[in-house]
Order: C-alpha cells, then sequence, then structure tokens
C-alpha cells in the first residue's frame, strides 16, 4: 500500500525525519518496502536502510505561480505565451500544454490559474523522454522567442507519469510559496502483511505512527449537513444470509454536480495508487483509503426507473443458476451460486465486494446517488474475486477482512467528502441493516504472563497506555487486565489466542529492539525421542546412501493423472478426498497413490538423463465417509535406465532389472532388521509374471516389480521401469527396538561351495531357511551365486549353488569340521526336500 505523509498527517503530527517514521512501523510490522520522495528533500547518504528514490523540488527555484493571461505563440499554433507572476516578479514562460488552449488570446483571466512554475536553472524530470530522466532548465530559443522557465505537469514533478498538460492548482494556493512547502510530500511502500488487515488505509497507519511515536491520534468527524426529504420509507434493505452480509447501509444524496475533484484530493489518490474518475467516485476512493471501508454508489434514477414507481429495495443474496452480470469493466460475467449479489426487484446490480455493475454506475449525466456501505464474509469475497479473476482494490480489503463497525463510518464519511465536493444535499437519515452484531472479544490478561512471555517486567500501568494507544479498552480486575477489543480489528481471537494477541500488541508497540535479551527462565521440557520420525529419516538416509534421490511431490492432484497407474477398468470406482476450493482442476484431489506422485516426476525426468532412481515417502489420502480421511505413509520406489554408466569401453550395456530393484530393497530391509520373504504376486499396475510381494509372517508389507506395459505406455516410459509401492506404518512396526550384534571372530573361516539339485517349484529361499538352520552358528554366510537349468539334470529340475562361509568363535576349522557340517546341511536337503548333491 502506498502511504502519502502528507496524508498522515491530517491524523498525527508527524515532526520526526521520514526516515525515523519508517523505522518504527517495519520495527512493528508494517514494513517499508520503499520511501519515494515527491518534492521533500531527501536525506543524505544512503545508508539509513530503506530502498529510496523520488526528486526534491528546490525551494527556491521551483514554486507556486500564477498565470494571468494566456497569449499566442507568434511562429507557432500550438504554443502559448503566458504572462506569469511569481511573488515576485511577471514572467513570460512558453509552453505547449494542450490544457491551456481554451484560454489563449482571451486577455487577462478573470480568475488566475495557479501552476506549478520551475524557474531557470531548476532540476526536474523531462516530460517528454522515456522514463525518469532528469534535466536542468537553460536559457534558449523556441521559435524565436526565448524560454528559461516553465510551468509543469505531473511527470516533470515526479508525481504521476501525466504529462499532456500542466499542473492546475487550487485557488487558495500562495503565489510565491516554495512548492515543497505547499504540496512536497513523501509516500511510503508499505507491505501489508495478513496480521495487519486493519492497516490498508491512512487512519490505520497513522494510529501506529501515533501509538509508537506516544502522540494523540486525531480521529476524523463526519458531521453530516442534511437537507430535504428524508430517505426513509424511500429505500428499504433485505439481507437473505447474515453470515454471508452481516450488515449493509445506504444513505441518499442529491443533486450532485459532476466534475474533476480538487487537485489536493486528485494528487493524493495518485500518490496512493489510485486514478481520479470525477469528484463522486474520488469521495468514495478517498473515504476507502482514509478510514479502510469500501463504498460502492449507485446512480439513484436507474434503481427508481427499475422500481417502477415502488420504494428501492437493495437485497443482498447468492446468484441464481445462470445468472449474468455486466460489470464496470464492460464484461459480461456468468455467476456461480456462491457469488453474494446486491440486487433490486429487476435483478442483480453489483457482485457484492468485488466490483459494481455497468447498468446503475455513476456518469456524467448523474444527479441523485444511493451510496452503499457494507460489510461481507472475507472467504466468500475472496473466492468470488478469485473466480472473476477480479482484483481491485474493494476486495482487496473485503477478502482480508473489514469490521461491520466501520460500514456506517465509512458511509458518513464519503457522504461528506461527496457534499463538500459536488454540492450535492445530503438526505436526512440513513438505512442501516445489522441483524448479527459482531461481539468485539474480551481477553483477560495476567501481568505475570506479560512478564513470562517478554522476558522484562513492564509495569501493569505502561501495558494499558500501550493498549490504549491502539484504541483498546483496559479495566484492571484484580490480578489481570481485561482487554476490549476496538471495533476495527477482526484478528484478535478469545481464550488462549487472544491472550497471544494481545501479548503481540504489546511487544510490537513497546519495540521488539527494546526487549532486553534474557535466558529462559523456564524448566526445559523433557526430551522425548520420536521413534517413527526418527526411522523415517534413517530409512531416508539409508535409500539416499543405496544410491537414490529423494524427490517431494504434491499431495493433490487429479483423478486423470492417478488412473495412469491403473489401466482399463482397475481403477474405475476408487473414492478421492475432494477439494472444496481447488486452484486448478490439476489439483483437484488428494492423492491415493504415492507411487503415482513418483511416476509424474520420474516422467518429467526420464528425457533428461539416462539412469534415474527416486524414492519418496509420504502420506496418501483414503476417505472415511463424512470423518477426517485416513493419512497412512507410503514408501515409493521408482528405478529405470542402464546398470553403468556409458564409456568408451562399455560393450555391454545391461538396463535396470528386477533384481536390481529387489537387491535395493534386501539392502534396505537388511539395514533396518526386518525379516522378509519374497513371493510372486499380482498387481495391476506391474507386469504380470515380474511382480513379487516382499512378505512378513503371512502379512504383506508391499509389491515391487516391472511396470505393466500398459502403464509403461501410459505414462510415455521407453526403457522399462522397475517401481515398489510400500506400506510405511507396516515397516515402521517391524523395525525392532534393540537387535543383537554378532562379534567378529578372531579364527579365519573356510569357504566353502555347494550345487544341489531341487525340483523346480522348491523357492531358493526356502533352499537357504534350511541351510542356515542346520548350519547353525558355525555356518556364517550363505550366498546364493547360480541357478541352472538342463534336461542333463531332470526335466522339471534346478541347480542351485551356494556359497557357504564356516567360521568358530572358538577354535581355527579343520577341513573335517567343514565336511562335517557339509555332509549335515545335504542331508537335511535330502530328507526335507528331496535334494541331491550335484557332483
Amino acid at each position: 500500500m502506498k502511504a502519502p505523509v502528507s496524508w498522515l498527517r491530517d491524523f498525527v503530527d508527524i515532526d520526526i525525519p521520514v526516515v525515523e517514521v519508517a523505522r518504527l512501523l517495519t520495527l512493528a510490522g508494517l514494513e517499508v518496502e520503499e520511501i519515494h520522495y515527491v518534492g521533500l528533500e531527501m536525506p543524505a547518504g544512503g545508508d539509513h536502510g530503506f530502498r529510496s528514490g523520488g526528486i526534491a523540488w528546490e525551494r527556491e527555484k521551483i514554486v507556486v505561480a500564477e498565470i494571468l493571461e494566456v497569449g499566442p505563440h507568434p511562429n507557432a499554433d500550438r504554443l502559448t505565451l503566458c504572462r506569469l507572476n511569481d511573488g515576485r516578479q511577471e514572467h513570460t514562460v512558453l509552453t505547449g500544454a494542450p490544457n491551456l488552449f481554451d484560454y489563449k488570446g482571451k486577455g487577462p483571466l478573470p480568475k488566475p490559474l495557479k501552476v506549478a512554475y520551475a524557474k531557470e536553472g531548476a532540476t526536474i524530470y523531462d516530460g517528454h523522454a522515456d522514463g525518469l530522466a532528469l534535466t536542468t532548465l537553460k536559457r534558449a530559443k523556441i521559435r524565436g522567442v526565448e524560454s528559461y522557465s516553465m510551468v509543469c505537469s505531473e511527470k516533470e514533478l515526479g508525481i504521476s507519469d501525466e504529462h499532456e498538460g500542466i499542473i492546475f492548482l487550487d485557488d487558495d494556493a500562495p503565489v510565491g510559496m516554495p512548492l515543497a512547502d505547499y504540496f512536497g510530500d513523501a509516500v511510503f511502500e508499505i507491505k501489508i502483511n495478513p496480521n495487519m488487515a486493519r492497516n490498508p488505509n491512512m487512519l490505520g497507519i497513522a494510529r501506529e505512527v501515533a501509538a509508537l511515536t506516544r502522540r494523540p491520534l486525531k480521529k476524523p468527524e463526519s458531521i453530516l449537513e442534511t437537507t430535504g426529504e428524508t430517505i426513509e420509507g424511500q429505500v428499504q434493505i433485505e439481507i437473505s444470509d447474515p453470515a454471508l452480509n452481516p450488515r449493509f447501509t445506504l444513505g441518499l444524496i442529491r443533486d450532485v454536480g459532476i466534475k474533476p475533484s480538487p487537485y489536493w484530493v486528485q494528487r493524493r489518490l495518485k500518490l496512493a495508487g489510485m486514478r481520479p474518475i470525477n469528484n463522486v467516485v474520488d469521495a468514495a476512493n478517498y473515504a476507502m483509503l482514509e478510514i479502510g471501508e469500501p463504498l460502492h454508489a449507485f446512480d439513484y434514477d436507474v434503481l427508481l426507473a427499475r422500481a417502477e414507481g415502488r420504494p428501492v429495495v437493495i437485497s443482498t443474496r447468492t446468484a441464481r443458476p445462470g445468472e449474468k452480470l455486466t460489470t464496470l469493466d464492460g464484461v459480461e460475467r456468468t455467476l456461480a451460486e456462491t457469488n453474494v449479489l446486491v440486487c433490486d426487484a429487476k435483478g442483480p446490480l453489483s457482485i457484492a465486494g468485488v466490483m459494481g455493475g455497468a447498468e446503475s454506475e455513476v456518469n456524467s449525466g448523474t444527479k441523485n446517488i444511493l451510496l452503499e456501505a457494507a460489510a461481507w464474509n472475507f472467504i466468500n469475497i475472496r473466492k468470488t474475486a478469485t473466480q472473476h479473476a477480479l482484483p481491485s482494490e474493494a476486495s482487496y480489503r473485503f477478502s482480508r477482512g473489514v469490521h461491520p463497525a466501520l460500514a456506517l463510518e465509512g458511509l458518513k464519511r464519503g457522504l461528506s467528502w461527496m457534499s463538500a465536493w459536488s454540492g450535492g444535499r445530503v438526505a436526512p437519515g440513513l438505512v442501516d441493516e445489522y441483524p448479527q452484531p459482531r461481539r468485539d472479544p474480551l481477553v483477560e490478561l495476567a501481568h505475570a504472563d506479560v512478564q513470562r512471555a517478554l522476558g522484562m517486567d513492564i509495569p501493569t500501568s505502561e501495558i494499558i497506555s500501550l493498549l490504549e494507544r491502539l484504541e483498546f479498552r483496559c479495566e484492571v480486575r484484580g490480578d489481570v487486565i481485561a482487554v476490549q477489543a476496538p471495533p476495527f480489528r477482526m484478528d484478535v481471537g478469545e481464550g488462549l489466542a487472544g491472550v497471544a494477541d494481545i501479548m503481540e500488541e504489546i511487544a510490537r508497540t513497546y519495540g521488539y529492539d527494546h526487549i532486553p535479551e534474557t535466558l529462559l527462565a523456564d524448566p526445559l521440557p523433557p526430551q522425548r525421542g520420536n521413534p517413527s520420525f526418527e526411522q523415517e529419516e534413517r530409512t531416508r538416509d539409508l535409500l539416499a546412501s543405496l544410491g537414490l534421490d529423494e524427490v517431494v511431490t504434491h499431495r493433490m492432484t487429479s483423478v486423470g493423472r492417478e488412473s495412469r497407474l491403473l489401466p482399463g477398468e482397475a481403477g474405475a470406482g476408487l473414492e478421492y478426498v475432494r477439494i472444496a476450493n481447488p486452484i486448478t482442476p490439476e489439483y483437484a484431489v488428494m492423492r491415493r497413490s504415492l507411487l503415482s506422485s513418483a511416476l509424474d516426476v520420474l516422467e518429467h525426468n526420464a528425457r533428461l538423463r539416462e539412469s534415474l532412481a527416486f524414492f519418496e515417502i509420504g502420506s496418501v489420502y483414503i476417505p472415511n465417509g463424512n470423518d477426517l480421511p485416513g493419512e497412512p505413509r507410503r514408501l515409493a520406489i521408482a528405478i529405470t535406465g542402464r546398470r553403468y554408466a556409458s564409456s568408451w569401453d562399455t560393450h555391454l550395456e545391461p538396463g535396470l532389472d528386477f533384481y536390481d530393484l529387489k537387491g535395493i530393497l534386501e539392502a534396505l530391509l537388511e539395514a533396518l532388521h526386518i525379516d522378509a520373504t519374497y513371493a510372486p504376486a499380482e498387481n495391476p499396475a506391474f507386469h504380470p509374471g515380474k511382480c513379487a510381494a516382499v512378505m512378513n509372517g503371512g502379512a504383506s508389507l508391499g509389491v515391487f516389480g516391472e511396470l505393466h506395459p500398459a502403464v509403461q505406455e501410459n505414462y510415455g516410459f521407453a526403457a522399462p521401469v522397475l517401481a515398489a509401492d510400500f506400506d510405511f506404518e507396516a515397516l515402521l512396526a517391524l523395525i525392532p527396538v534393540g537387535y543383537e550384534t554378532r562379534p567378529v571372530s578372531e579364527f579365519p573361516p573356510v569357504l566353502e561351495d555347494i550345487a544341489v539339485i531341487v525340483d523346480e517349484s522348491i523357492p531358493a529361499e526356502r533352499v537357504e531357511a534350511l541351510i542356515r538352520q542346520t548350519g547353525g552358528r558355525m555356518l556364517a554366510e550363505v550366498r546364493l551365486f547360480d541357478v541352472y537349468r538342463s534336461d542333463a539334470i531332470g526335466v522339471g529340475k534346478k541347480s542351485l549353488a551356494y556359497n557357504l562361509t564356516y567360521q568358530s568363535f572358538e577354535k581355527t576349522l579343520t577341513d573335517s569340521d567343514a565336511a562335517g557340517l557339509r555332509n549335515k546341511i545335504v542331508r537335511r536337503l535330502q530328507q526335507e526336500l528331496g535334494a541331491a548333491l550335484r557332483g
């Protein structure tokens, strides 16, 4: 928000440097991002800590002057020669300003034109250059006439980009006064954070300055002089849903004259970032910027014509199916049923809190105006403005919350300015419908709580003074201070939240930079571990050490994107947790599959690198009727590409396959000390015959394998993709708190290979389990290194070759010890599996 210092001075006396005001505001939470100087002298040096720019008007060379007569240029039709008085002497000033042409050749002016005059040697902006380029006025001849000074446009003075005409000052501008003294200014560019939503207005910022500098706040008083027929009985208000429209007020002003606003008003609006329109619209905007209540003006005669002789009834309701409205920007908009409208008997007049309708807008022929000031549900306004892509000054404020108490104050302020600037007559009475008055929170705050939270002892009287300067009402009740939130604050909660809010007000008004550094006084809470989080982090570290890269994906997705993982009818009928107000259709539901999210990332990166290995640990969201959805964590892994990096001496280039992924999973589970077995499995996302389940005690922990060809096609993968999808909650439950470690033996091992022939149907893991069980503590390691099939060993048979490592903790094993162990193992395999030792 842009806040001119001159405007702030209407409400608080500012006699400290502009930079110091900016520092105080920033430390209190209203971050001043830039200071733009418009005429005032800029501080020397650039170490004040704020980005700044602008121009200083030289006091002796840029002054208020008056044009006494406008004559023609002897050699140019598009130039004029002005007889001008600068308070000391008369000058002849050459100018090409088009807004002087109406006065050319008419002799001495009955009322001189007050202007901004730059003398010879003055430094101003070049009005005809692109951007802001400084220039110094020098004496020169233009079309045979000597020129050494000029009357200025707004661009030349740095007020705005307008340079088509010169500035006409108000009639009371004192001739000869330095222009910097008359209306030199500085503008704060202030970042309004969400907790400062009450302050996008001059009064709000001035209130902060008054509190921080301990100066009184000069609140505006709107005294309405009314005349003519009362509004009562002529206009009625109907509110269909007070939750969406807590308050609605109307005032009537008759016989307005539409014309430009006084120049001081236009200048302030421009400095605040708004474009002047006419005196009526400017009055509404000025009042909004002044106290923070957006207003909307209706052409009352249009409403009377639509009412067809009956009293005008203004109602607020949500839009009906298919209802449309042409807004002030000339766009016909189809309204959603959640949009709140301001209507009369004939239909919509405006989109509440966002933008008015074209039919009832104020125009140059408007004579009578019905002025609206209301309060709206800020969430509904935010949704409506976003839906229609209609950011406006009104929706900016309403979407952050405007207190209903400001409606009546803003209405009076707007009517007061309209009457002053247009000559209109304010009708007696105001129409005010307030079905649900807001109850401002009352918070009880103990002095000891303040001392404990801030680490310093602030006297109770000082606490009350700090809060009362922000217009809180305070009362001491025994050991506590009862604090009543003022009727413009919607950010103060109740209970503990309210205590925290009040504490923040005390701290920032006292000054964060004045709070001393102190050691924590409270005892530290007991340090308790978070096993679930710790094991999750450990799993991440293990997967990263195995060469995988972690990805973090959006938890919001679309049904279409997830359906790519389940070809055909496999994914039909799945229910999803749906977002009520999705920011885009691609993020309309909460994900059910973590693997789908990981594959999206793999798809995006597959064309960038020849090998990829990703993993993610995150929640999925399972609908649970009307209750909150389940949020179990899953582990997804996806790998693709080559086993080895490309090289000039690489002749064989095998791709990653099922066993590469199985090796990763085995290493992970072994590091987590989880016992697991593997069994063939079927899953619609995986290739038939190339999918396995990871089991523990009969329960499935997850599945892995090569993606189904149809899934590969859906994602556009060229190379096979290996993926795994695990129930991470089940994995965490199996990780032991402690585990047995095996010491390192001081005696040498004995290495031996055996090959046994078994039926094709017997899994290798069963053979390995019997070998380990039979070998006992003497068998240090078992590793399958070869599988062989041939008619020579029998149809339906396979040969499994194992590397066995024997090692004792008590002695060096002999050949006979190793032979005894081997024979014991072979006999056990023969007895239970019908295995035969391959010779």
